[in-house]
């Protein structure tokens, strides 16, 4: 679980040792406040703690930004190194061995471009597109988790879909 939730956060915050942050820390409210919780409500309110420490980082970037937006002249650069999804991705999968490398290479590129409009989407959006097919969870859990109606994780959800489909038809990529 907490490899999926660091991944969903490093999609929402784009920066591994934050996104590493958000979710220890989302792990230790959960022990903190809900350890006396049944073990199967415990999942659905990580996905909501999670979401709030996620939002809370953003709120806490933003008054940063906005106190000390001169500071960012002393930022090394490469401090914003994104998740690799391919690497991910080729070592969860055994199949790949025996395929062509101009197969392989067409996947990578693929999914390159699949990483890149995903992170494209609307926050609400990505949010709601991650954890639908991405964490599995059905529209109540996902509804829960975002603090949102069913209805809404429907829309955010339907807008992902189409937006992705759009973006990656422009590309040439059929699914």
């Amino acid at each position: 679980m907490e490899k999926r939730a660091f991944k969903r956060s490093v999609y929402h915050v784009r920066n591994d040792e934050s996104a590493l942050d958000i979710v220890q820390d989302s792990m230790m409210k959960l022990a903190e406040h809900y350890g006396h919780k049944p073990v199967e409500e415990l999942p659905m309110l990580f996905q909501r703690i999670l979401s709030n420490c996620t939002l809370d980082w953003f709120r806490r970037q933003k008054t940063q930004k906005a106190l000390f937006s001169t500071m960012s002249d002393f930022e090394s650069p490469g401090e914003d190194e994104s998740f690799d999804l391919l690497e991910t991705l080729h070592a969860a999968s055994n199949g790949e061995q025996n395929e062509s490398a101009e197969t392989q290479t067409e996947r990578a590129q693929t999914l390159h471009e699949i990483e890149v409009e995903v992170l494209q989407l609307p926050a609400r959006q990505r949010e709601a597109f991650l954890m639908r097919y991405w964490e599995e969870m059905d529209v109540a859990e996902t509804a829960a988790a975002m603090g949102c109606s069913q209805g809404s994780v429907k829309t955010h959800c339907s807008r992902a879909v189409q937006a992705l489909a759009k973006a990656l038809n422009a590309k040439g990529i059929r699914l």
